[in-house]
């Protein structure tokens, strides 16, 4: 399991593991991950060209360092300080010992001229445009509002050029702790990271300025607390979740769904929330709505009732609200049952707050974007703006788990802790119905004894496996998601 701290946690880390290590000893070993990461990215070191852009601070120094020791390879190294009276100065020499060399940002293009940041910056972005690499040490985990109009030139140009750009830490511009980008900030092929993930690594939008991310070991585990700001499950995670039948095992044992959804408008909601309930390893599906024909049509094992929620039989848990229209009282009914119930769909926009606060069974539910948006009563840009706070505000508000559909999938539990962030996301599951099947596949999750976190979390991780086996870089539709998260099952289980 990945997990990620707040910037706070990590500094009172770091200043606990620097209290027993000797002066500088930290920074040198990021450095040195740093600049071990440069050289695998480069493959050949000498005689390539290198700009650093460096801020103030210890980002600034864990820069310098690593150059020094890409110069002392080979490579022509030049550092662009931004900050030049706040520079690191044990960093600064060492670079200058192996033979690196640093210019002030404006230099030798009209610094004290008066000119505009373009023109003060020209110098620096045709080192640019020469370089190889391009680190960014402009700013640290701390940095908040986007890049200062005087780095936001370089930032562009680095993007412009042909050079591969490696962010220190965190890309300059981003905000470590909600993920969010309020501004101008660099774009990054690599991020090396220190100790631990920082949350905006891991969550949209930041996550997608930041390219491939790669973890240095500095000793830091050990001082930090065991509960992170965010976890990502990965294959062994989910593997230890997935519900399995035992020898003894019968449909009632495996766990029973209802699913209440469908309308005359929009029948294949039903079928494919039944379908994502039976590829997620259900043992019965119970269905409730207008849909009954086109359910068995499709799939015969479905057990289907006209009758209303609260005679349909037995279930260990609720789906309600794919493609449900205006069936207000459905939902109502189902929300007054004892058992979790996962809300979807049009079941968000008609279930009401207080009676989802009242339940004592828990409650899931899966807005994307513009559900959460309406519901927390903001434009959609802001969800999306700022992801982590909106999931968690919505599971508050509703004291529910609230799962986020989006560019990162976010689950968020109602009583705080760490929130779950979906690694296996990908742009193909964009298309109409995809979403139903994941209640589905949650809600068979729910039936057979998941937790509302467990349920979802799961549920989304193996969605987005089977979104990326089912499109292989090629369209696809809903139902090709559910055909293939048995493939995705049967991945995680290996």
């Amino acid at each position: 399991m990945r997990t990620a701290y707040s910037v706070e946690t990590v500094r009172t880390a770091e200043r606990a593991l620097m209290a027993r290590l000797p002066d500088g000893a930290l920074m040198q070993r990021a450095a040195a991950g740093l600049a071990a990461a440069c050289a695998d990215l480069l493959g050949r070191v000498y005689g390539r060209r290198v700009v650093l852009l460096v801020g103030s601070g210890d980002n600034g120094g864990d820069t310098l360092y690593a150059g020094a020791r890409l110069a002392r390879r080979g490579a022509g190294v030049t550092a662009v300080l931004l900050a030049p009276d706040h520079t690191h100065p044990g960093g600064l020499a060492a670079l200058r010992r192996t033979g690196g060399r640093a210019v002030r940002l404006g230099e030798h293009s009209g610094e004290h001229s008066g000119e505009n940041t373009a023109a003060r910056s020209g110098a620096a972005g045709e080192l640019i445009d020469r370089a190889d690499l391009v680190v960014d040490g402009i700013v640290g985990i701390g940095g908040k509002g986007g890049l200062r109009p005087d780095a936001a030139p370089l930032a562009e140009r680095a993007a412009r050029s042909g050079a591969a750009v490696v962010a220190v830490d965190l890309p300059s511009g981003v905000e470590a702790d909600s993920g969010e980008v309020r501004g101008a900030a660099v774009r990054a092929d690599l991020t090396v990271t220190f100790g631990t993930h920082k949350p905006g690594l891991l969550v949209d939008p930041a996550r997608e300025y930041a390219g491939t991310v790669r973890l240095v070991d500095i000793g830091l585990d050990a001082e930090l607390p065991a509960e992170p700001e965010l976890e990502a499950l990965q294959h062994a995670d989910v593997a230890a979740l997935l519900p399995l039948p035992a020898a003894e095992s019968d449909k009632y044992r495996r766990g029973v769904v209802g699913i209440a959804a469908g309308s005359a408008r929009y029948p294949g909601a039903a079928v494919l929330a039944v379908s994502g309930a039976l590829r997620g390893g259900a043992g019965a599906v119970r269905y409730v709505g207008p849909a009954g024909q086109a359910v068995v049509a499709r799939f015969p094992e479905t057990l289907v009732s006209d009758q209303g929620p609260h005679k349909a039989g037995r279930v260990q848990a609720w789906v309600v609200g794919p493609g449900a229209g205006d069936d207000a009282a459905t939902v109502a009914e189902v929300l007054d049952t004892d058992v979790p119930v996962l809300i979807d769909a049009d079941g968000l926009r008609l279930a009401d707050r207080d009676a989802v606060r009242a339940r004592s069974a828990p409650t899931l539910m899966t807005p994307h974007a513009g559900e959460a948006a309406a519901l927390l009563g903001v434009a959609r840009e802001e969800v999306e703006g700022a992801r982590l706070s909106s999931a968690r505000e919505l599971a508050a508000r509703y004291r529910a788990t609230v799962l986020l559909k989006g560019s990162t999938t976010l689950v968020a539990d109602p009583d705080g802790g760490p929130v779950r962030v979906n690694p296996t996301g990908t742009p193909w599951l964009a298309t109409a119905g995809s979403g139903d099947v994941l209640s589905g596949l949650a809600g068979s999750l729910l039936a057979a004894g998941l937790s509302t976190r467990d349920a979802g979390s799961v549920a989304a991780y193996l969605h987005g496996l089977a979104g990326r086996y089912a499109a292989d870089g090629a369209p696809l539709g809903a139902h090709d998601v559910a055909e293939a998260i048995p493939e995705a099952w049967r991945d995680v289980r290996d």
